[in-house]
């Protein structure tokens, strides 16, 4: 592509044209950034486009393996994902569309796929967990559509971060007793695994301390062969160089209720991803996120249609972004190319598929874990107070129906705990905080009250009474909340 760009350099949104060369193409000044528009010399590029894929392969090629779809079939869709996600987004927004960890539960309660079994997962059941992975990216689309023309705002009222911090914990929690069907298969092995991810973490330094779960399972897959538990069988029969299998979909309504809670997390991803990509390049990029919505929905679609998982933008590829302050977007369409060429590689690909359950329960563990505790970071980054019971009770509920997986079957219809957690969060937020402030029960408010009326006595153009509060406030002093009726 040409190396001449056209863009607004403030918001970094405007209309251009391939990639402008940053500096001499070789060097980064100390402090210096490379922007999304801007470019390493492409031998450079490429580098940091290998960087990226060694970074999102762990999470990637472990999703496919815990549900038992083909690892070739999915690595070949987060690629063409990848590839659409930037042309949509003008390329001004950097990711890596990885495969979803908020689809393994629906998936697995549609599939009953266990790795422990050492059965093949049943077409017919793999294509209706396609349609599913298919609903989820068509009310992602939508949704991005929406916020393209209304913008986010409507998002961040519906879901604050007490109710995006549990659905993403949730989620996580839910999964919990996977990982632990894996482990018993090989207890050693995933100890071993678990022990390898957990010291690569702390006694590696920069892109190896990153890439700890890829390191845990090396580890851990070569103490699976010291102990006899891999079979190469199926590497030996396959083929050097061949197009990924692809498979059909099928659609069955009663299974909507398992995967439509999945856009939300999805949803708070993605916002995520944009929030932290504005906060490093120093760029209000909010116009975008409907663009970032939308091309992730039409990701998964393609991903459904053909037999891959669903697709979400990648915090691992944000670890490498921080790292090396390269924010480049061409960085990330030499990633995709490179996972596309890889996905090509049946030989690659069954390699991957003899990864033993052992291995997989030691990072399952981690992973999980890792999924929940992401929700707990959202609480504590948006200083969420649980000491108001509106969101205690909204943590609470919708955990303990994940975890225990409470499950409703009205009209052939099947929600199952993600789903009903998801619910339970949403309402028992919103209705709560509708009662509370009906009430004046609502701590928020009455604090926000308070900070209101100090504002009104400091100030020296002062226009009425300090006990003076706007009228949604009810007409009592903020000095003597009134006590529950």
């Amino acid at each position: 592509m040409a190396d001449t760009a056209q863009t607004d350099t403030r918001n970094g949104t405007g209309s251009r044209r391939g990639w402008r060369l940053h500096g001499d193409g070789r060097t980064i000044a100390p402090g210096e950034r490379v922007l999304p528009e801007e470019r390493l010399s492409w031998p450079r590029t490429i580098g940091i486009g290998a960087q990226h894929v060694v970074a999102m392969f762990g999470a990637t090629f472990l999703v496919p393996l815990l549900t038992g779809f083909p690892p070739s079939t999915t690595l070949f869709f987060t690629a063409i994902g990848t590839l659409l996600f930037l042309l949509i987004t003008k390329g001004m927004m950097p990711s890596y569309l990885g495969s979803s960890f908020g689809l393994l539960a629906p998936i697995g309660a549609v599939t009953g796929f266990s790795a422990t079994s050492g059965d093949d997962l049943e077409p017919h059941a793999m294509a209706l967990a396609q349609g599913g992975i298919i609903s989820v990216g068509v009310t992602l689309a939508l949704v991005g559509l929406v916020v393209h023309v209304v913008g986010v705002r409507w998002i961040e009222v519906t879901m604050p971060p007490v109710v995006t911090g549990a659905i993403v914990a949730l989620i996580g929690l839910n999964l919990a007793p996977a990982a632990w069907d894996w482990v018993k298969a090989a207890p050693l092995t995933a100890v071993i695994t678990i022990i390898a991810i957990l010291l690569t973490t702390v006694a590696f330094r920069g892109m190896l301390g990153r890439l700890s779960i890829l390191i845990g399972v090396l580890v851990g897959y070569g103490a699976a062969w010291l102990q006899g538990e891999l079979d190469f069988s199926t590497v030996t029969k396959a083929d050097w160089v061949g197009l990924p299998a692809f498979h059909a979909p099928a659609f069955d309504l009663g299974y909507l209720g398992l995967f439509l809670p999945v856009v939300l997390v999805l949803i708070a991803e993605n916002i995520g991803h944009v929030k932290s990509v504005a906060a490093m390049t120093g760029r209000d990029l909010d116009r975008l996120t409907g663009r970032t919505l939308f091309a992730d929905g039409f990701s998964t679609i393609l991903a459904g249609s053909g037999g891959g998982s669903g697709t979400t933008t990648y915090a691992e590829n944000i670890g490498v972004m921080a790292a090396t302050r390269i924010y480049s977007t061409a960085a990330y369409l030499c990633a995709a190319i490179i996972a596309l060429v890889l996905s090509m590689l049946p030989k690659f690909g069954e390699i991957i598929a003899t990864i033993p359950p052992g291995v997989l329960g030691g990072a399952a563990t981690v992973l999980y874990g890792m999924i929940g505790m992401l929700g707990v970071r959202i609480w504590v980054e948006n200083k969420v107070d649980f000491s108001n019971p509106i969101n205690l009770n909204t943590a609470a509920v919708s955990l303990i129906v994940a975890i225990a997986n409470f499950t409703w079957t009205p009209g052939g219809l099947q929600f199952e705990g993600i789903a009903l957690g998801t619910a339970s969060a949403i309402i028992v937020y919103q209705v709560m905080k509708a009662i509370a402030r009906w009430r004046g029960t609502d701590l928020d408010r009455v604090a926000e009250n308070f900070a209101e009326a100090a504002d009104r006595s400091n100030s020296p153009r002062r226009t009425k009474p300090v006990d003076s509060i706007d009228a949604d406030a009810g007409t009592e002093d903020p000095q003597t909340p009134r006590e529950s009726d």
